[in-house]
């Protein structure tokens, strides 16, 4: 079961800019934030050299970064048109980093995946892509980010950026496709001369569409998941608040819901002590009482005195089937390679459990798509994996919830993130 999208363009759009390294991520989120002055006039001066603004700069703020000429973290920018609001990620490009662009991409609304035309044979119809935009789109697509968007970059750097752009879609439409992706758009664009960026350049490279700002003011939120079952993980205790009910002892549990909803008088389980209690009192992000629906933060007193602790969930009775044991799909971020029989910490929620790798069912290859068997993920490979749990978790497939059906896997000695799991 797929949630419909929410049409809201009052909420802020948070997208990311993802692809191969030095595709123009970095440029084109300058150019937005130019272009639709949301930067200062001092600050413009800051990145100028030579009377020329290196529009990069303006989110490569690590010195590293700056001096190898690279993203390496997850970048974050704020601006807003008239039309609505929006947050940019603007991810690392180079393999070595996938993992920075899998947290970005795993709360992101929409991507825009960057495709440079100087680094394909974009002469030839039947070109190939680049290994890193296609492993961004799988893993976009994978994370469940509602909308794709690919941009082609750099085709006021070719000689004929008419048949540049044409050969380039043709092959994103033949990658996405055979993916399964649904591509929401593929827009020609110069980032560094602003084409198609914020200002359209009408039937530039054949193109008649939407500049690329124009049709991120289109794209919904991602809705909240409100029509699963209640799901509540507790990530504070409050023993003593002025705004619930003290003289009876009872403790306030804050987090945010997850999924569905929590009002006054709605039965609850704990997981993993299958004890049950009423809702006496939710309090919302104000403390004010009211009912707190998925995606906002709440704090819920209970009825009576129950052990609960930081990294328990409050589940809804009978809705959800904790289980040691999950088939999911990995994405692999670690410079070690996965092997079956590693045990790693899962985190669910604000729940830390043991967790070891039972068996390596495949991996995926990103070039051709293909399922192979496999004894071992390397890093940055994608592949099926069985985890049995020390401990039941309440979980859903991630393609029918994004907040129940993730995990991210840590490695127990280093404290390193790992992996990126999503329940299958």
């Amino acid at each position: 079961m797929t949630t419909a999208i929410a049409t809201d363009h009052d909420a802020a759009l948070r997208f990311i800019t993802c692809g191969s390294v030095d595709d123009g991520k970095s440029t084109l989120i300058g150019r937005l934030l130019v272009d639709s002055r949301a930067v200062l006039q001092d600050q413009l001066a800051s990145v100028s050299r030579s009377g020329e603004a290196d529009l990069a700069l303006l989110t490569d703020g690590l010195s590293a970064e700056r001096e190898q000429g690279i993203t390496i973290d997850v970048a974050y920018r704020y601006f807003a048109t008239p039309a609505r609001k929006f947050i940019i990620g603007d991810a690392p490009g180079h393999e070595q980093y996938t993992r920075n662009m899998v947290t970005a991409a795993s709360s992101a609304d929409a991507a825009v995946v960057l495709v440079d035309a100087t680094k394909l044979k974009w002469r030839e119809p039947g070109l190939e892509l680049l290994p890193q935009t296609r492993r961004h789109t799988l893993l976009c697509n994978l994370l469940r980010v509602p909308a794709i968007v690919f941009a082609v970059n750099k085709l006021d750097a070719v000689e004929d950026p008419r048949v540049a752009f044409d050969h380039i879609r043709a092959a994103l439409e033949t990658f996405t496709e055979a993916a399964g992706v649904h591509a929401r758009a593929i827009v020609p664009i110069s980032a560094l001369k602003g084409h198609n960026v914020v200002d359209g350049k009408p039937g530039w490279c054949g193109y008649h569409g939407l500049s690329l700002l124009a049709l991120l003011e289109q794209l919904d939120v991602t809705p909240a998941e409100t029509t699963e079952a209640f799901a509540f993980p507790v990530q504070w205790v409050e023993k003593f608040s002025s705004s619930a009910d003290t003289s009876r002892g009872r403790r306030v549990f804050w987090g945010r819901v997850a999924t569905g909803h929590v009002q006054q008088g709605q039965p609850v389980t704990v997981l993993p002590s299958g004890q049950t209690a009423i809702v006496a009192q939710v309090l919302d992000h104000a403390r004010q009482p009211g009912e707190v629906h998925a995606r906002h933060s709440a704090g819920i007193i209970l009825d009576r005195e129950v052990d609960v602790s930081r990294g328990d969930w409050l589940l809804a009775p009978g809705a959800f089937e904790p289980s040691r044991e999950v088939s999911a799909t990995v994405a692999w971020l670690d410079d070690e390679p996965l092997v079956a029989g590693r045990t790693y910490f899962a985190l669910h929620g604000h729940r830390w459990v043991k967790t070891r790798v039972k068996r390596i069912v495949h991996k995926l290859d990103v070039n051709t798509l293909a399922e192979q068997d496999a004894d071992h993920l390397e890093p940055n490979g994608i592949g099926h994996v069985e985890l049995a749990l020390q401990e039941p978790l309440a979980t859903l497939p991630y393609a029918r919830s994004r907040a129940l059906g993730a995990l991210v896997l840590v490695d127990t000695a280093t404290h390193k993130t790992a992996g990126a799991v999503l329940v299958r």
